[in-house]
């Protein structure tokens, strides 16, 4: 039976686990592959499924496309699948991908959304290998700093949601940023880490990146009260 491990120290010792990441190209999957590998876990594969639609359950869907350039900065290999980005549809599309990776387990960079984490452990209960979660629950101010403190660079690429406007779009997440973050929650009632959708990221550096991204060519789009940071053109760097 598949389960939920929440730690990921409770078996780095017992096992030399080998998994594939759930990635989007965000911190949270960014740091959950950091941590396990940390441990001394083999990150195998790397899974990203590519929405067509902007609205999408379960998926990232600005900047997507550049996961591959992620995935060689971080020497892993990668694996796309194309979603429609229906809602339940899009599972389907998820476990095809997973299904056809010979590891002993999953890692996915949840942290509260339940809807996600339901969904993907139960898939992972059919498939017979448990789900690892080691951000799940997490304080989310606490896991920000934690990544800013680890030498993790990322920026905001969508906003979706009061109180943000468009100086958010292309801004790296900092210590400035996350007490600016901490504010909004405040007055708005906003996750600090964007696990209710209102925020998207995308790690352009790391300390498990062999080369850093440089954003060569970049737009910005606002409608109402949210907006996307498209990267048009990125390229590889020696760090």
């Amino acid at each position: 039976m598949a389960v939920l491990i929440n730690h990921l120290e409770t078996y780095a010792h017992a096992m030399n686990m080998r998994v594939s990441a759930l990635f989007s190209g965000g911190k949270d999957s960014t740091y959950a592959i950091y941590l396990s590998q940390q441990q001394g876990w083999e990150v195998a594969s790397l899974l990203t499924v590519v929405p067509e639609r902007e609205d999408s359950y379960m998926f990232h869907y600005p900047n997507i496309r550049w996961t591959e350039l992620q995935a060689e900065a971080m020497e892993i290999p990668i694996k796309h699948r194309t979603s429609s980005g229906e809602k339940e549809k899009e599972l389907e599309d998820i476990q095809t991908l997973m299904a056809d990776e010979d590891v002993d387990g999953f890692l996915s960079g949840a942290i509260a959304s339940d809807y996600q984490w339901t969904r993907l452990n139960g898939i992972c209960h059919g498939l017979g290998k448990p789900l690892y979660s080691p951000l799940w629950r997490k304080d989310q101010v606490t896991l920000l700093e934690d990544m800013v403190h680890a030498g993790f660079e990322f920026m905001v690429i969508g906003v979706y949601a009061h109180g943000f406007d468009e100086e958010w779009l292309g801004r790296m997440i900092t210590s400035e940023t996350i007490k600016d973050l901490e504010e909004l929650r405040e007055k708005f009632r906003i996750s600090v880490s964007g696990e209710g959708g209102e925020i998207e990221t995308f790690v352009t550096n790391g300390p498990n990146f062999r080369k850093r991204i440089h954003i060569d060519e970049a737009e910005s789009s606002w409608s109402q009260h949210s907006g996307t940071y498209r990267i048009i053109k990125a390229s590889l760097m020696d760090k």
